[in-house]
């Protein structure tokens, strides 16, 4: 169940972003870039609901990539970031996750 919502979120958070970036500054220089990141979490959500091992590690390294990208940005938002990536590590790698990972289709 843990796994599924946050599957759902990060389809939801990818392409929640990935319109707001577009509608809001669609000529930015980082646009494409930030779009691809946004993709990112949508792939990385659907193959999580999917049950794909390797889309575990991607959601974290989705989100490690922005405990960096923030620490340029403030420290609340750094601290928001790494408690984000504490407990999304803490939910995929235990060993329920661990488990659905396993029932899922061999990749």
């Amino acid at each position: 169940m843990p796994v599924t919502i946050l599957g759902g979120l990060f389809i939801v958070v990818g392409l929640v972003g990935f319109v707001y970036h577009l509608s809001e500054s669609p000529l930015d220089r980082w646009v494409v870039l930030i779009s691809i990141v946004r993709i990112i979490a949508v792939v990385g959500g659907v193959f999580l609901l999917m049950g794909h091992n390797w889309a575990r590690w991607l959601i974290l390294a989705w989100l490690a990539f922005h405990v960096v990208v923030s620490a340029f940005h403030s420290l609340s938002e750094s601290i928001a970031h790494v408690v984000l990536l504490i407990i999304v590590g803490y939910v995929l790698l235990r060993p329920p996750a661990s488990k659905y990972f396993q029932s899922a289709p061999s990749e």
